[in-house]
């Protein structure tokens, strides 16, 4: 992995090894012409290497096992429990690839809106596993610019007893405005992402980024910004 420093030498943040399959995965997500099935398409591919990054941060133990040859073989085991909470509605695209990768495991959602008149976060709903607080929580949202919605979905975790070391958000392309935001306030949280880009337009957006994630997702948009 790499671990790019902004700030000051930020080892919580994990940013994924730019291979060319990655990279040629990410230049359809980018790009104004793809189709909606190659968004997809993309995007999920994406979505399971993030997952499989992510996994790293949980802790293992030995495991001795015995092969067909009747030999042993000595690997590892997780040793701590794993859940995913989604923002809706971009981050719940990113839940099957996690159950792809990890296998059946508890989901919670979180609503978060943006205030039209304040443009402040506001969260509407807020629904995790009971007993996250003894998992390791995978927090998913594919889109990290300025941070304000992440920062106010990990909030809602701690508030609810989950510790703060044991959540990883995971994201798609992210600013390094948000990053410094995220992890100046919150140093033990891990960021797991797969780019991460140098600016905010006027609006808000990561530039260069890939638009709006979720209208491109779910094709409810033909407006590719």
């Amino acid at each position: 992995m790499t671990v790019i420093s902004f700030k000051s030498v930020q080892t919580n943040l994990h940013v994924l090894d730019q291979t060319p399959f990655l990279l040629s995965q990410m230049t359809i997500l980018r790009d104004s012409t793809s189709s909606h099935a190659e968004f997809v398409h993309a995007a999920n591919h994406i979505s399971r290497l993030i997952a499989s990054s992510a996994l790293s941060h949980v802790r293992t133990t030995k495991k001795i096992v015995r092969t067909h040859s009747n030999e042993t073989y000595t690997g590892i085991q997780f040793s701590q429990k794993v859940c995913c909470v989604s923002i809706l509605r971009a981050g719940e695209s990113m839940e099957s690839a996690v159950r792809e990768t990890y296998g059946p495991l508890p989901v919670g959602k979180l609503l978060i809106q943006r205030d039209e008149v304040t443009s402040k976060a506001e969260l509407f709903y807020c629904k995790i596993p009971g007993d996250a607080p003894e998992r390791v929580v995978l927090l998913l949202d594919p889109m990290l610019a300025t941070g304000g919605s992440v920062m106010l979905a990990i909030q809602a975790l701690i508030d609810r007893n989950v510790d703060e070391s044991n959540i990883v958000y995971l994201s798609f392309i992210s600013s390094r405005a948000g990053i410094d935001r995220l992890l100046t306030k919150y140093p033990k949280l891990r960021i797991v992402t797969a780019a991460v880009d140098p600016t905010l337009n006027e609006e808000n957006y990561i530039v260069p980024g890939c638009g709006d994630f979720g209208d491109r997702y779910y094709g409810t948009s033909s407006t590719i910004a």
